[in-house]
């Protein structure tokens, strides 16, 4: 029997309740997915029938988010900081969160600014394109160490035209030895090793390198702000996402090497999120 767009929003949001804080949400993406068409969509024609091959695909996919497969994995795209980008199983997906690590970066650096920015663990590349998409002069290099997600990012700055980022591929700061940067900024892996939300959501779908930091979460952020003096200017900004519960331990580290001005911003759900820090030589 020929349903309605309205029909499969409402009974796929009933399949989705028991499994998705974002029912409604997750079959309205779905849904405009299947039929190329925005989500606005769905509201200006809610009584429009949908052909037996497009309720079909909507069903097949639908059963994927049903057995827990993250939306963005299901339609290979995620928003951020209102840039569509690719994502894969090789690539952390983009959180509303980050975009304040995106805000506190942007506001240290002046607008037609050349500024020099190195982002870590760049992964589909949304915090770099989101720089580079407001700050077209600032020059930006990215590193990744997985092939896979620097490949994803390259098509990512591709896809929008952003073609003043430098990729490169390694571990954190090895392919950029020497040089310096006046921004240092990351959004780098920090859940310990036994944290039981790693066998829920959309994190069991991720890969672990994204996520995971040894057993106290804070192995790479630790890393990154002790390396991190060697690479920036005189003053120079470190700016990093983190735990909920990492705060006062990303404040201490920054202070025992020696940042000054460090503070810790809270993220929309209020809770402790980004640590930025002043480097003076």
């Amino acid at each position: 029997m020929p349903s309605t767009i309205i029909d499969l929003l409402d009974s796929a949001t009933r399949q989705l309740e028991p499994n998705s804080d974002s029912a409604r949400l997750d079959a309205e993406i779905l849904l405009s997915h299947v039929l190329e068409r925005d989500r606005a969509y769905l509201y200006t024609w809610p009584e429009k029938i949908v052909t037996a091959q497009q309720q079909q695909q909507f069903d097949t996919l639908l059963q994927r988010r049903v057995q827990g497969e993250p939306v963005a994995h299901i339609t290979g795209l995620r928003e951020f900081w209102s840039l569509p980008l690719q994502v894969t199983g090789h690539t952390l997906i983009p959180r509303p969160e980050t975009e304040l690590l995106v805000e506190k970066t942007l506001e240290r650096i002046p607008v037609d600014s050349e500024f020099t920015v190195l982002d870590l663990g760049t992964g589909s590349g949304a915090i770099a394109l989101a720089l580079a998409s407001e700050r077209p002069r600032a020059s930006i290099t990215a590193i990744e160490q997985s092939r896979q997600a620097l490949e994803i990012a390259r098509r990512n700055a591709v896809q929008h035209k952003l073609d003043h980022i430098r990729f490169l591929c390694g571990d954190w700061y090895a392919p950029v030895e020497g040089e310096h940067f006046q921004i240092i900024v990351s959004n780098p892996p920090y859940i310990a090793e036994r944290d039981p939300h790693l066998e829920t959501g959309d994190v069991r779908f991720e890969p672990p390198t994204a996520l995971v930091a040894g057993e106290d979460g804070l192995r790479d952020l630790y890393h990154i702000i002790r390396q991190a003096p060697n690479y920036l200017v005189n003053p120079g900004y470190l700016i990093v996402e983190h735990g909920y519960d990492q705060g006062e331990a990303v404040r201490n580290k920054m202070k025992k090497q020696g940042f000054s001005d460090i503070a810790t911003y809270l993220d929309l759900n209020r809770q402790p999120r980004i640590t930025e820090g002043t480097w003076h030589q």
